[in-house]
């Protein structure tokens, strides 16, 4: 199938039906990183998928699921598989556990074009060791569902089959993703992805994707501009003005058209504000209090332009001099609770 196009027509299989002997018997699909549960992260990063079939017992999750359950129950990732694609009509399937804290819908994106640009029958992830990961991976669905008829003719059911007597009989493409496929099998492996996500160069997006699902928002903005927003209103008004400022802003776009634009343009506005505000508090602008009416005039639009680069300049170098001194020395420990 010829083409690079990501957007590929997919349904999504999350299986987490399994028994989490290696964390002795724990509901691992619910433990939580980062304040949300393994299962939600996983259901955040195949948001994309036209069904999304859950093969497990019905819970509370963050999106929509159509729920499958293996006959019998437990009988394995091969019975599960094919429960949870009886509900599947899409050519694509992507096929996913339930304990990946570090999937993101650009790694989805990543497997259906390699699935879509290869030719494959399937494309998987590989770990850190090299070693394959079927259950983070795209199929083509036709090909699923000839290997396991196969395989359903040859053993007289599926109970019991591990996955390579599954992936073994397929065309299948590679791509190697250390992070992405780390999974949660132990504690010590839920402690490390707890940790993770509190570094520095990542606990700002973990921290904005779990209040957009706890909020019910799916809305991706650039939080770029709002930081500049926080940074320009504390910096030229007062510290407060930050939080109470960008909430603002929020509430101004969802008045408005509600999108990424939206957000962006009261932003820019607030922005704009924040920092004619600074400038009055410059020696420069004395001539407006003394009504010198050029203050207005084309000629000091450069003027203005550098003095408001000049104290912009200044206070990203402090909030990033901040940033850089407030930031985690060390992550706690795992919470064994879940």
């Amino acid at each position: 199938m010829p083409g690079t196009d990501p957007h590929i027509p997919h349904d999504a299989i999350v299986l987490a039906g399994g028994a989490a002997r290696r964390l002795g018997g724990a509901d691992k699909p619910g433990l939580r990183v980062g304040g949300r549960a393994l299962l939600d992260r996983v259901l955040g990063a195949c948001a994309d998928a036209g069904t999304t079939v859950v093969v497990a017992d019905p819970r509370p999750t963050a999106r929509p699921v159509r729920w499958a359950r293996e006959d019998p129950p437990g009988a394995g990732p091969v019975a599960a598989l094919d429960a949870g694609l009886r509900h599947t009509t899409a050519e694509v399937v992507v096929v996913l556990s339930a304990d990946l804290p570090f999937l993101e819908v650009a790694t989805v994106r990543r497997l259906l074009t390699a699935l879509w640009s290869s030719g494959a029958e399937g494309v998987l992830l590989t770990d850190a060791d090299g070693r394959d990961q079927p259950l983070v991976a795209a199929y083509r669905a036709s090909a699923l569902r000839r290997e396991l008829t196969a395989l359903t003719t040859e053993h007289g059911g599926l109970t019991g089959l591990p996955l390579r007597r599954l992936t073994g009989a397929l065309e299948l493409t590679r791509v190697p993703d250390p992070v992405a496929s780390f999974d949660c099998d132990t504690w010590d492996d839920l402690a490390t992805a707890r940790a993770r996500i509190r570094e520095h160069g990542h606990v700002l997006d973990e921290w904005i994707s779990a209040v957009k699902d706890e909020l019910g928002i799916d809305l991706d903005v650039d939080t770029g501009i709002l930081l500049d927003l926080a940074r320009d209103a504390a910096h030229g008004v007062a510290r407060p003005a930050a939080p109470l400022t960008t909430f603002l802003v929020g509430y101004a776009a969802a008045q408005g058209k509600g999108g990424p634009e939206a957000v962006a343009e009261a932003a820019r506005k607030a922005v704009a504000l924040a920092l004619r505000w600074a400038d009055e508090d410059t020696p420069e602008a004395g001539s407006d209090a003394k009504g010198d009416t050029k203050a207005d005039a084309p000629s000091d639009a450069a003027s203005d332009a550098k003095a408001t680069a000049k104290a912009t300049a200044k206070a990203t170098a402090k909030a990033d001099a901040k940033a850089d001194a407030d930031a985690p020395a060390s992550a706690p420990g795992p919470d064994t609770a879940g």
